[in-house]
Order: structure tokens, then C-alpha cells, then sequence
């Protein structure tokens, strides 16, 4: 007898599959090379649920269906493993992030005796065709080596506009040597002083290292940052929800601190010019256009008034307008409450104003003030602009509304040319000139500039958009008081974390600048440290490291004590931020042999080349995708890898909704209603443990009051039958909501070729999906049918012939293989599974047990069931894995139909059909239909008028 023992099969074949290294790639084949990744996870204790695999288990699908069309294919997986969640968890527990992202990975009991599945486990499980010979963990010292050694890359690079690209910082001295800085065209900060070739030679070298940093592709700056005082870190705009930090809930301030930085800002226009090339989803290249946002006008220079007076102050103010047409309607300026100037300009009078306002305005997030539109507020600093032109004194306000880190951190009001500077005016009370001839700005601003024609406004008078914006540039350049610019909208990426579980930055101080530690002695090892938290006076942890300084003599880390700033130095103590590690580990890789001598080799890099398809969330869309493609385009220019795009084709995936179970508690007591009496009740919907509900949605009621202390001695009014029923609702899958899906337990219950199988009939990749215990039954029984067309008889034993299969089984074969072939490379998974349900139901129909049909079969499923598909393959005979076996190819012989069953009508009534060859021309057509007895029957005795024949569709006799 042989039954489908799902468990017994699937462990066996994972088994073989470790064993013999099936999926292991090669760096040299005769194959044609395709690279299959997927964002890798950050490894938490919590496990996966059911809807992280979604977009593993379509990129598996995709990395087997190429393998079986004879690619050289790599599909590896690693882990994220540097990451807040684990310091935090450091933080409460005392247990150090390296060994609980350990645990995390490869399962255990940690200190507290939580018991862990692990990570590696779970993906086992679920028979991934994953290259793990080729692991990556971005938190081991042998991996964040790499990411060390490119970071000082950056360090030592530049960025010349002339060429444009990166060039060495070796080059720039030599520049600097021979000529000095004045041709130099380069992507540098504002305040550099120029000097010539002479008065480079003199400098100090501490001088000297000062100017460098001014070059440097990664640099120290003050930087406007979000500041998190309970996390005792900098975090990013994405990992602020709300005002407050996504872990925890925290509060989140805006405040100046001198962090490292990369001038991402230095290749906007190539970042831009790359989503031509690449084949990514609409949307997210969307993403990315808006945030690097690129924008033609000019910039203004606004000298600022000493107190009104009309003299002009030392201070001037630039700012940024795509309308420098509408200068004359400037009527007041608004800085950003962070502006540099705000301090230096406001009055006495204004003074505690201005203070109390940007106290209140650092509390809110970047991306809070940017979406409030609605609320008004601001501040007169008491000092007054120049007006370049008209030389009128225009009022100088802050507001949050206008940010610090977007443009100059200062705008040109026109009132009556923008809608937020005309809210701002009516709500201050502040003038609103109108320079749009003909255009009526009582209600609100007018911002039409095709249809523009300007007024009141000196030498632009009668002038439309494009002629007064011409003349506008000339004029300012004229002048001198401002120029045409393209700007962008991209600022440079801020680059440290006052975290401990981070890369250490391979940088020591000399002389308060900072230097690099010599390539050759990385890594640099993150220290030890006593607890993961700030210092008392607020260093970041690894200022509580012992050991903690550079001996620059013996090229060693060394105990802080022994600083004495001649030949030991302080260490940098902020880490890396979470993307350095992700930015660069698809072509780690592409390494096998030489992970020791450098990230990956030439070999590897000139074979693999990048990623031909990367599957993953559109979450990352302004964050990891865009820092790894300003990344590898540095690293093309520096001669580091071979392209410049990491990734050919993007596929976001959707996400899978957990279906959550309330029960509702009657309020004020601790009794609990069935659903469909809730109604009749003042109750409170509490989320259920989803794993305490059936498919019936009836709630385990002894379980439940075990479940939580609270619900011990709970009453419950039930339906008729004495079941308790709950309400369900889809949600995100998440712990908190109680509707996480353990695909641990589904693999137990169900087997892993169903649960890869349902994830992907659940919809389109693309979309979000909720999950459904019940609908899983459907697929599973699938497979059992499946498994049944090759085991028949009483005892359902093995039996596959050999004779020739039917017309109809070919046919069903091929129309199949057409099916799925199409569906797979348009990345339609969810109909390819419908396909495998039809053909196996009318396979069974037909009994067909032919060798012929069922051995091509099993390689067609086997990328969606890789299991069942090594088992029957093996029953088969063949003692090969079926892995790299050829696909099926589709011959349009088999679906070809040599007759046509003719509906034959009488008057247009259908009356009955009849199978006639396709052969048949039209006479022998007439011939066959009029000779048959049904006709005679239905004409009884007439002669028909005509005979209306269309070959291969339809024969109506008329009259």
C-alpha cells in the first residue's frame, strides 16, 4: 500500500538535497548564468509567520523553472543580522545581539530559556532550492569586514563633476599640489575657501585633512537628525511612525549632531537616468523620482537688513525657486526653524518667541509637517531680507512647513503663486500682491504657470512663464545675486547610529580629525561592553568599551587608558546604520572560494555580473534599493565591480493579512457573547489567539480561559448548540493582533508542497492576500489526486505504463505545459496552480496512468511541489534528482483538432450537432449533413432554399 505520507517524503528528500549539495551553484558553466535573490530577513526570535515566505516561494518557483530550462542558477539566502530589535532586546535582557541572533538563526534555548525554532530551520522546512554554501550573516566579523574596507573606499574618494564619477582622493592632492582647488568642478560642501597650489604646501596637515573632508564622498558634518532619547539614537525617517519611534512608541526630537554622511546627493542625476534601464514596477521607480526630486529654476541670494535699518547685515540668505518668475511677488520670506541664520538674526524682542517655537517644532517628525497641511503656525524674527530687485524690506519668518534639510532651508514666499505661503499670509495677515494679469486671487493662489502672464512686475511685465523665466536668470547672473541651478530634492544620507549592534566605523581621531585605520588591519571588531545603553554622559554605548583606542604603532586596538594622542588615538564610537551591510551583499554571493582575500573576485563578479531578478517589499523602495544603487555606482566608478545597476528586475510582492478572531466581552463585566449575539449587547471586541479558533470559527473555550489570567473564570453565553462563535477580521499579520500563522505547523499538518502551493493560489504575487486555514484543504486534497494518478488499484500501489497515452491526455499534457510555461515567466503563479487542479481533474477522468504524460507532469510541478515531484520521479525510476531535468516542451501538434463537432441549425434553431473532419470542403460539408437522417427528419419532404456553410464553425439550412 502506498499513501502519500507527506512528512516521510519531504523530510527524505531535504535530506538528499543537503546531502548532495543539489543546489549548489558554480562560478564557471557552460550554462547560461541566471541570479535569483530575495531581500534577506532580519533573524528575530519571534520566527516567521505564513506571509513572510510569500516572495521566497515565488522566487523558488522561479530559480527551479529556470533550472529545469537549463540555467546555471543562483539562489542564495543569508541574514540581515545587524539590527535595532536584537539591542534592544540586549538592552532588557542583558544577553549579548551575537548570541541571541545566533539562537535566532540556527534555534536553541537562549538565557531566559525561551526555546527558539530558528530561522534556518523553518526555511528548511518549507524546501527552498537555496545555495547555503554561500551564506551571508552581515553581523560576523569575516562579512562586515568587507563593508569596512568599502566604507573607507568612500572615505578616500571624491566626486569630479567633470568626469562624472568618483575619483581617488590621491588625485585630488595632486590637484591641489600642482594648481590648487580653483578649476577643481567637484561635489563638495559650500564653505570651501579657494587657494592656490602655493598655499597648499604650506597648510598643516591637519589643515589640510579639514579640506579633504570637505571632498570626501563620506564625511563629518553637522546634521539636522531625529533624535530618540529612549533608544539613545539617530533613526531614519522610515523607523518613525506617527511622531514616535516605530520600536517602542518614543518619543522623537529634531536636533544638530556632528554624524558621518555620504553625498548620495553627488550621483542624483545618474540615480535618476539608471530607471530607464532597469526593469522595475512602475510605482517604485515612481517612489524614487519623487524622492530624489528633480527640479529646474534658480537660486536667489537675499541680503539680510541689519534691524530694518536698509543696511545690508554680513548675512545673506539663498533659497531655491522653480519660479523665479514670480520675484516681485515675493511680500516676506519663511526659514526653517533648524535654519542656521535663525539664531543669528532674530531680534531681542523676538528672541523668546522664536525659542519656544522651535522647541515645540523639534518635537515633530520631518514627514509629520510635511503631510500637515492644515495646521498654520509661525514666528517673526524680527529682522528683515533685502529684496534683490526692488530693494523693498520683506519680512523674515520661520515656520515649520519649510524644512531645513529640503532646498536652502529657506523660501521666497509669493503669496499669491502658492497656496501654503497665501494660508500663511491670510493667517498672519501678511500683503498678497498680485503679479498674474488678469487673474482673480481673492479666494486663493493661482498656480497655472503655462497660463501665465505676468504684471506688476518691473522689466517681466507682459511676460509669460518660459520668457520671464529666461529673463529672471539673466538678470539675477547679471547681477550676481543668483543663478540658474537644477536642485534636488535628495539630501545626503546621514551614516551613523548611536547603537552598539552596528558596524564599528574603522576611523581614529588625530588631532580631532578623523583617519583611517589601514585596510589591511580590518576588521575592526565591534568591543565588548559592559551594558548596550548610552553612557551617563551620553556617548554612544561603545564609549563604555575598555578596550577602545588605535596604537597607530603597533596597528592594535588598545585599552582607552593608554590614549595620549601621539601615537594611540580615540576610536570613532558611533556604528553603522542598518543599510551598509544590505548595500552591498549580492555580490558577496557571487563568492565561493576567495570570501577571505577580497568581497568577491573578479572572476565572480565578471560571471554573475548582478541580479537578474530581486523579489522583495516596496517598503524598501527610498531606503535599501536606492543607498545599493548609489552604492554599486560609486563602486563602478572606482573600478570595484563590473556594472551599475544591482538589480535587472524588481518584483514587489504583496503582503499576506492575517484573518484575526475577536471575541466580544461584554462591557464592564467578564462575560463573553457568542458573534452573532453580540449585536444585541454593549460589548468590546478583544483579539482571540487565532490557534484557539477552528474553521468554523468556534473558539476552544477551556483553552481560551488557560490562554490569559483575565479570562480564568470568564462566563460565556454561547449559541443554541453550546458552541462559542468569534467574528473574524483581516488585519496585518502581526503578534500583537494574535493572528499569526506558524508555517511550522502547516508543514505538519498539511506538508510544505501545500503550503507553497496555497501561498501561491492565494492571488496574484503582486497583491495583498489574507490567509485562510480553511481554503488550504482544497490543495492539499490536490496533491493527494495527484499522487493517486500514479498509485491505482486496491492497494494503491505504483502503476504507471508504458503504453501510449490517449489523444485527450496529450492534449490535456501539453495544453498544461503552455499554460504554466507562460504563467511562470509573467509571474502569474496563482493560475499556473488552477492550471495543475484542471489538468489533474481531467487526467483522472480520462484514467490515464501513461508513462508518456505522468513523467513530463511531475518535472511541470515540481518547481510549485518539489517534493512530491522527487518522489514520483524516483518511483519513475530515475535515480537523478529531477531538479535540472529538462522542462516539458510544448508541441502544438497535440492541441490541434483534426474535427469540428457542427452545431446544425434549421431557421438559426440549433437542432443538433455532428462531428465532420476539418478536412471536409465545403460541398463535402453539404453533402454529409444533408445525407444524415436528423435532416431529413427535421426538413420532412422540403427542399431547403440554401444551405448556409462557415467551415469549421457553423451549417444552417434555410427554409
Amino acid at each position: 500500500m502506498s499513501k502519500y505520507h507527506f512528512n516521510e517524503i519531504e523530510t527524505k528528500w531535504q535530506e538528499y538535497w543537503a546531502k548532495n549539495q543539489t543546489f549548489k551553484a558554480e562560478n564557471s558553466s557552460g550554462k547560461p548564468k541566471y541570479y535569483v535573490l530575495d531581500m534577506f530577513p532580519y533573524p528575530s526570535g519571534a520566527g516567521l509567520h505564513v506571509g513572510h515566505p510569500l516572495g521566497y516561494i515565488a522566487s523558488d518557483v522561479y530559480s527551479r523553472f529556470k533550472r529545469h530550462q537549463g540555467f546555471n542558477v543562483l539562489h542564495p539566502m543569508g541574514y540581515d543580522s545587524f539590527g535595532l530589535p536584537a539591542e534592544q532586546y540586549a538592552i532588557q535582557t542583558g544577553q549579548h545581539p551575537a548570541e541571541t541572533t545566533k539562537v535566532n538563526i540556527e534555534g536553541g534555548v537562549d538565557k531566559n530559556g525561551n526555546e527558539i525554532e530558528g530561522y534556518r530551520k523553518q526555511l528548511d522546512r518549507i524546501g527552498f532550492s537555496f545555495d547555503w554554501s554561500r551564506e551571508v550573516r552581515t553581523s560576523n566579523p569575516e562579512y562586515y569586514k568587507w563593508t569596512q574596507w568599502i566604507f573607507l573606499q568612500l572615505f578616500e574618494s571624491w566626486y569630479d563633476n567633470d568626469v562624472d564619477k568618483a575619483r581617488s582622493i590621491e588625485a585630488l592632492q595632486d590637484v591641489f599640489s600642482a594648481e590648487g582647488n580653483k578649476n577643481v568642478n567637484a561635489v563638495c560642501d559650500e564653505d570651501v575657501e579657494i587657494f592656490t597650489s602655493e598655499q597648499w604646501k604650506e597648510f598643516s596637515e591637519t589643515k589640510k585633512q579639514e579640506i579633504l573632508l570637505k571632498y570626501r564622498l563620506t564625511y563629518l558634518a553637522e546634521t539636522e537628525v531625529n533624535w530618540c532619547p529612549e533608544l539613545g539614537t539617530v533613526l531614519a525617517n522610515d523607523e518613525i511612525v506617527n511622531g514616535v519611534s516605530e520600536r517602542g512608541g518614543y518619543p522623537v526630537v529634531r536636533k544638530k549632531m556632528k554624524q558621518w554622511s555620504m553625498r548620495i546627493t553627488a550621483y542624483a542625476q545618474r540615480l535618476l537616468d539608471g530607471l530607464k534601464d532597469i526593469d522595475w514596477p512602475q510605482p517604485l521607480k515612481d517612489s524614487q523620482t519623487n524622492w530624489i526630486g528633480r527640479s529646474k529654476g534658480a537660486s536667489v541670494k537675499f541680503k539680510v537688513m541689519s534691524s530694518g535699518s536698509g543696511e545690508n547685515s554680513q548675512f545673506e540668505i539663498p533659497v531655491f525657486t522653480t519660479r523665479p518668475d514670480t520675484i516681485f511677488g515675493v511680500s516676506f520670506m519663511v526659514l526653517a526653524p533648524e535654519h542656521e541664520l535663525v539664531s543669528k538674526i532674530t531680534t531681542a524682542k523676538q528672541k523668546e518667541a522664536v525659542e519656544n517655537y522651535i522647541a515645540v517644532t523639534a518635537k515633530r517628525s520631518e514627514r509629520e509637517r510635511m503631510a500637515d497641511v492644515k495646521t498654520i503656525t509661525g514666528v517673526f524674527t524680527g529682522a528683515y531680507a533685502k529684496h534683490p530687485f526692488s530693494e523693498e524690506a520683506i519680512p523674515i519668518w520661520i515656520g515649520d512647513y519649510v524644512l531645513a534639510g529640503y532646498g536652502t532651508g529657506a523660501v521666497m514666499s509669493v503669496p499669491c503663486g502658492d497656496q501654503r505661503d497665501y494660508d500663511f499670509a491670510k493667517h498672519f495677515n501678511l500683503p498678497i500682491p498680485n503679479i498674474f494679469k488678469g487673474v482673480d486671487i481673492s479666494e486663493e493662489a493661482y498656480s497655472d504657470k503655462e497660463n501665465t502672464v505676468i504684471t506688476n512686475s518691473d522689466f517681466l511685465n507682459d511676460l509669460n512663464y518660459k520668457q520671464a523665466t529666461e529673463k529672471i536668470i539673466a538678470a539675477l547672473e547679471d547681477k550676481g545675486v543668483g543663478e540658474g541651478k537644477i536642485n534636488y530634492r535628495l539630501r545626503d544620507a546621514v551614516f551613523s547610529r548611536q547603537r552598539y549592534w552596528g558596524e564599528p566605523f574603522p576611523i581614529y581621531y588625530k588631532d580631532g580629525m578623523p583617519q583611517a585605520v589601514p585596510t589591511e588591519c580590518l576588521p575592526l571588531h565591534l568591543p565588548e561592553v559592559e551594558k548596550y545603553l548610552p553612557t551617563e554622559e551620553g556617548e554612544p554605548p561603545l564609549g563604555r568599551a575598555e578596550n577602545w583606542a588605535w596604537d597607530t604603532e603597533r596597528s592594535a586596538v588598545v585599552s582607552i587608558k593608554l590614549v595620549d594622542n601621539k601615537t594611540i588615538f580615540p576610536l570613532e564610537l558611533n556604528t553603522m546604520p542598518g543599510w551598509a551591510g544590505s548595500s552591498w551583499y549580492f555580490f558577496r554571493y557571487m563568492e565561493d572560494a576567495k570570501r577571505n582575500e577580497v568581497f568577491a573576485s573578479k572572476e565572480a563578479m565578471d560571471y554573475w555580473q548582478n541580479v537578474d531578478l530581486y523579489i522583495g517589499g516596496s517598503e524598501h523602495a527610498t531606503g535599501h534599493l536606492l543607498y545599493s544603487r548609489f552604492w554599486v555606482k560609486f563602486m563602478k566608478d572606482r573600478g570595484l565591480v563590473p556594472v551599475e545597476e544591482p538589480f535587472k528586475k524588481l518584483i514587489n510582492q504583496g503582503m499576506i493579512l492575517g484573518e484575526s478572531a475577536f471575541v466580544h466581552r461584554i462591557e464592564g463585566e467578564n462575560r463573553f457573547v457568542t458573534a452573532s449575539l453580540a449585536k444585541d449587547y454593549q460589548t468590546q471586541s478583544i483579539h482571540a489567539d487565532v490557534s484557539l479558533v477552528n474553521i468554523q470559527n468556534e473558539l476552544n473555550i477551556n483553552a481560551f480561559k488557560n490562554w490569559r489570567e483575565e479570562f480564568k473564570n470568564a462566563e460565556f453565553i454561547t449559541e443554541e448548540d453550546g458552541t462559542f462563535k468569534v467574528s473574524r477580521e483581516v488585519e496585518k499579520m502581526s503578534k500583537s493582533k494574535y493572528n499569526v500563522v506558524n508555517p511550522d505547523d502547516i508543514c505538519e499538518q498539511y506538508g510544505a508542497d501545500t503550503l507553497r502551493m496555497y501561498e501561491m493560489f492565494l492571488g496574484p504575487l503582486e497583491q495583498a492576500k489574507p490567509w485562510n486555514t480553511a481554503g488550504i484543504t482544497g490543495v492539499h486534497g490536490f496533491l493527494k489526486k495527484l499522487w493517486k494518478l500514479y498509485h491505482s488499484g486496491a492497494d494503491e500501489s505504483f502503476n504507471v505504463s508504458e503504453d501510449a497515452a490517449s489523444k485527450d491526455s496529450m492534449k490535456t499534457l501539453h495544453k498544461t505545459i503552455k499554460k504554466v510555461e507562460e504563467d511562470i515567466e509573467s509571474f502569474s503563479f496563482n493560475t499556473s496552480v488552477s492550471s495543475f487542479m484542471i489538468a489533474v481533474n481531467e487526467l483522472s477522468a480520462q484514467k490515464c496512468n501513461s508513462r508518456e504524460v505522468l513523467e513530463p507532469l511531475a518535472v511541470l510541478i515540481s518547481p510549485y511541489a518539489p517534493h512530491i515531484a522527487e518522489e514520483l520521479w524516483s518511483k519513475l525510476g530515475h535515480s537523478e534528482s529531477i531538479a535540472t531535468v529538462s522542462f516539458p516542451k510544448f508541441d502544438e501538434k497535440h492541441l490541434v483538432e483534426s474535427s469540428k463537432e457542427y452545431p446544425i441549425s434549421f431557421n438559426g434553431k440549433m437542432r443538433f450537432t455532428l462531428e465532420l473532419s476539418l478536412d471536409l470542403t465545403k460541398d463535402e460539408i453539404e453533402s454529409a449533413v444533408m445525407s444524415h437522417e436528423k435532416t431529413a427528419q427535421y426538413l420532412e419532404g422540403r427542399t431547403p432554399k440554401k444551405v448556409i456553410i462557415v467551415p469549421g464553425k457553423i451549417v444552417n439550412i434555410v427554409g
